[in-house]
């Protein structure tokens, strides 16, 4: 039998789509936006995931909406190990960080009844469990690794990827993968835990990620790699784009540095991590949020997007506002750099609608240069 230990952060991610670009410190204005939760019904999606690959998983989790909620609605039985503590922050508090890192704790601490008399059983009771699996993003996955190091303890941890910025390499590349991940996964590697400062990528658009740990995750292909910063010159690439907008058009130009460039060959200077909307010479709304995207688009519509580089995903981390919605009304463009996609064996969406991303899938074609293109795949 597989022990997982299950933990969510009901919070996660709730920023992207109104366009905080994350969501710490700021859960009171995303739900002042009209935020809504996405980390649940990922996380009972890759539970789903999960126990068809597998029955035989005993499932420890954290009570209410941090696990036990959702385990219980992808049909797990599971044992609650705890619950958030509202004591100090009083009734109808939101969950904190240091919800997760007990949740952590109580993981590694918990013996099954089977092994108490079990001397080969370290004090730590690492041994009873097999893997951390925790839905959010990179600030929990920090949560979860920094306790691990506290602890001393060497348990493989996989994320679930919720988050509105997803950085580090110990996430499934969609939340059905994780499951399956978590199921059948045989050897773990090291991989790295990276953030940002969320306050300098909110209001001064610059990314300063610093490596926050490593930490053991399951060896398998459906596993992002860590954010790549650096990137290719793209000058003609812009001009290229900037000379074939059409009037009547209404463009969505989402985040990036390489997208930053086609706008400035327009005339004007965009968001560098947000989603500015753009029609016949005028910045309609910069910054938008998934709903201003929404009001602002019109008969023809475009979105100019380019993959996250190392990880290739075109939709999905970092620009949540280009939800399925916006993304069903509109035609896409992707650019990217020649250099870029070397890096690159295929291109990733996970818009968290898998109708939606299977319409999205197969081969499609990347605008590279001022007329070069080449064929990528979305997988």
């Amino acid at each position: 039998m597989r022990t997982i230990g299950f933990v969510v952060n009901p919070i996660a991610g709730m920023g992207g789509r109104v366009g905080l670009k994350g969501t710490d410190e700021m859960v009171a204005e995303a739900r002042r936006r009209g935020a809504e939760q996405r980390a649940p019904e990922r996380a009972v999606e890759a539970l789903s995931a999960l126990r068809s690959a597998d029955e035989d998983i005993r499932l420890l989790t954290y009570g209410g909406a941090m696990g036990e909620d959702e385990a219980r609605e992808a049909g797990f039985d599971p044992v609650v190990v705890g619950y958030p503590d509202h004591e100090e922050r009083g009734e109808g508090a939101e969950t904190s960080a240091k919800d997760t890192r007990e949740a952590v704790a109580q993981f590694v601490a918990w013996t099954p009844p089977e092994a108490e008399s079990d001397e080969r059983a370290d004090e730590s009771g690492a041994e009873s469990v097999d893997l951390i699996l925790f839905v959010g993003g990179d600030g929990t996955a920090v949560d979860v690794t920094e306790t691990l190091d506290d602890l001393d303890a060497d348990v493989p941890v996989l994320g679930v990827p919720a988050g509105v910025k997803v950085y580090s390499s110990v996430f499934a590349v969609r939340p059905s993968a994780a499951g399956r991940i978590a199921a059948t996964f045989e050897r773990t590697e090291e991989r790295e835990v990276n953030d940002i400062d969320e306050a300098a990528y909110r209001e001064e658009g610059e990314v300063r990620t610093e490596l926050k740990g490593i930490v053991r995750v399951p060896v398998a292909e459906e596993l992002q790699s860590s954010k790549q910063l650096a990137g290719g010159t793209v000058e003609s690439l812009a001009e290229g784009v900037a000379a074939e907008v059409e009037d009547g058009v209404t463009y969505v130009f989402g985040p990036g540095s390489t997208v930053g460039a086609i706008e400035r060959e327009l005339g004007f200077e965009g968001s560098p991590l947000g989603v500015d909307v753009w029609r016949d010479g005028e910045v309609l709304v910069a910054d938008a949020s998934e709903a201003q995207i929404l009001d602002h688009l019109g008969e023809r519509n475009e979105i100019v997007v380019s993959p996250i580089g190392g990880q290739g995903f075109v939709f999905g981390r970092g620009n949540q506002q280009l939800s399925p919605d916006v993304v069903r009304r509109c035609e896409v463009t992707i650019v990217a750099s020649r250099a870029k996609l070397d890096q690159l064996g295929a291109l990733r969406v996970d818009t968290g609608d898998e109708e939606l991303d299977e319409e999205l899938r197969g081969w499609v074609r990347v605008r590279t240069g001022k007329y070069e293109t080449r064929m990528m795949q979305i997988v």
